[in-house]
């Protein structure tokens, strides 16, 4: 039956998390990026979440949750649901939005790794193509039904479906794509405040992630509410710490970064951690993220433009097996077993990896095609893709 309590909550828990991505990530973003290049990268996380939207109403729900085994179908243009139609004690409609902002946030996470080198045109093909092809198919294994390549795996609000596929897919643009221009390297990022707003305007925005998975205001959203804050607030003080340490110069995109991290940790485990798990899972995960974009990243020689895969990929895998080990105990079922899960957690993070990893080059290259090539041209990326490509200025003076 319909609660009216539990759709009030959601209804809130999605505007929530609608603001994450064409405000929260966008600023976020914005502010690393260089100044030549801030309102195009702002604009990638506008424009995913506007094309997003209208992709996942159109196929990317019915994909993601309709009947299937191996992808879901019968959904299509939301067929078949009405405003009577329940998902739970929940409006169906109000699952299809929730759902929606996360499809939406997947791919504007990815943007970060191919900034500043990207075309516009076809990174916008590569954002509908990318969320029916691979966010939507890897939602419908572990969320939505699809019991050939469901392991049972324990991801309660995104850690494999979210971050780790949107890090891979990340990473592997960014392969394609190259390295930026030599002349660009070592320019500051265009404000830290920006960015530090935008992260609190993520960790804001991350409660609906989070406590909202839970589809009820209930108990167990009230955990999720309070171990997300607390694995935020461990992951910012423990990549502080870690700058400190190796730099003595603790930053406050450092912080701002730390505390993404922590919530990216604790995102698959928002459902069955405790405080004390959430502690150790926010301060792994921030100190995860610091080592991996200042040390793995420099051994890899990739051009992670905004580090997607060295926060969100290597940080969620992190999440994703800490959360097969720490569990609360008024959350674990009587016949747990933590070995079992374990594998269970690996083979869905193999699998995530796997299958983002091939799906994005094929629709990557695809996109690159129809948007007439990858990359802007070398005169453009000099000029910077503000004025090039929308003729506009982040500041005019």
């Amino acid at each position: 039956m319909l609660d009216t309590g539990n759709t009030a909550w959601m209804l809130v828990a999605t505007a929530f998390v609608m603001l994450m991505t064409p405000a929260g990530l966008a600023l976020f973003y914005g502010g690393m990026t260089k100044r030549k290049n801030v309102l195009n990268t702002m604009g990638m996380s506008f424009v995913a979440f506007a094309i997003g939207t209208l992709v996942w109403v159109i196929a990317g729900y019915s994909i993601a949750f309709g009947e299937g085994d191996f992808i879901g179908t019968g959904k299509i243009m939301l067929n078949g649901i009405t405003d009577k139609t329940l998902s739970g004690s929940i409006p169906e409609l109000l699952f299809v939005a929730f759902q929606g902002t996360f499809a939406a946030i997947a791919v504007a996470i990815a943007s970060g790794s191919m900034i500043e080198r990207v075309k516009f045109s076809t990174f916008c093909i590569f954002s509908a193509l990318w969320i029916l092809v691979v966010y939507a198919p890897i939602t419908h294994w572990a969320w939505g039904g699809g019991e050939t390549l469901n392991f049972g795996e324990m991801d309660f609000a995104g850690g494999t479906v979210v971050h780790i596929n949107a890090g891979v897919a990340g990473l592997v643009a960014a392969l394609i794509l190259g390295k930026r221009a030599k002349a660009d390297a070592g320019v500051k990022p265009f404000s830290p405040i920006l960015a530090v707003l935008g992260a609190v305007l993520l960790w804001f925005g991350w409660f609906g992630f989070n406590a909202g998975s839970q589809l009820a205001s209930d108990g167990v959203a009230s955990n999720a509410f309070l171990i997300t804050n607390v694995a935020a607030a461990a992951g910012a003080i423990a990549w502080l710490l870690a700058e400190n340490i190796m730099y003595k110069t603790p930053t406050l995109i450092g912080g701002a970064s730390g505390a993404v991290a922590g919530l990216v940790a604790i995102t698959p485990a928002a459902g069955s951690a405790g405080v004390d798990g959430a502690m150790i899972i926010g301060l792994v995960g921030g100190f995860v993220g610091f080592i991996s974009v200042n040390k793995l990243k420099n051994l890899f020689k990739v051009d992670d433009s905004l580090d997607a895969f060295w926060v969100h990929g290597t940080v969620g895998i992190w999440g994703s097996i800490a959360t097969a080990i720490f569990i609360a105990p008024y959350l674990m079922a009587d016949d747990y077993n933590m070995g079992s899960q374990l594998v269970s957690q690996i083979q869905a993070i193999l699998l995530t990896i796997v299958y983002s990893a091939v799906g994005t080059a094929i629709v990557f290259y695809i996109a690159s095609f129809l948007g007439g090539g990858a990359r802007v041209s070398e005169d453009d990326e000099s000029e910077g893709l503000d004025e090039s490509t929308h003729g506009e200025n982040a500041i005019n003076l």
